[in-house]
């Protein structure tokens, strides 16, 4: 017998659904902070934008504006923009154009 107590199925309501929380993302203090970082990537350099609050799907499209700005590819990952290759000079004009205050942080 297995110790897997969760509940799937009840005769009085049916099927169970489970609730998924979604984590809160810690607030900002307005300033996006751009950094480099080549660590654990094998040498190659990314640029992560951090600092925005913005759900998921504006991230997005932020994230897709500044690839196509740059010409370059990059990702989403846990409320950050991740984009390759040292840009950080185009990043910070492309967002302060949007209205944003920006930061370069670190090296």
């Amino acid at each position: 017998m297995s110790d897997n107590s969760r509940l799937v199925y009840s005769t009085d309501t049916g099927r169970i659904k489970e609730e998924k929380t979604v984590p809160e993302r810690p607030k900002g203090d307005g300033v996006v902070r751009i950094q480099r970082q080549t660590k654990g990537r094998k040498g190659k350099g990314v640029c992560i934008v951090t600092g925005l609050d913005m759900n998921d799907a504006e991230l997005k499209l932020l994230a897709a504006e500044l690839k196509k700005v740059c010409g370059c590819g990059g990702s989403v990952k846990d409320g950050t923009i991740e984009i390759q290759g040292d840009k950080r000079d185009l990043i910070k004009t492309t967002l302060e154009k949007n209205g944003h205050t920006v930061k370069l942080a670190g090296g």
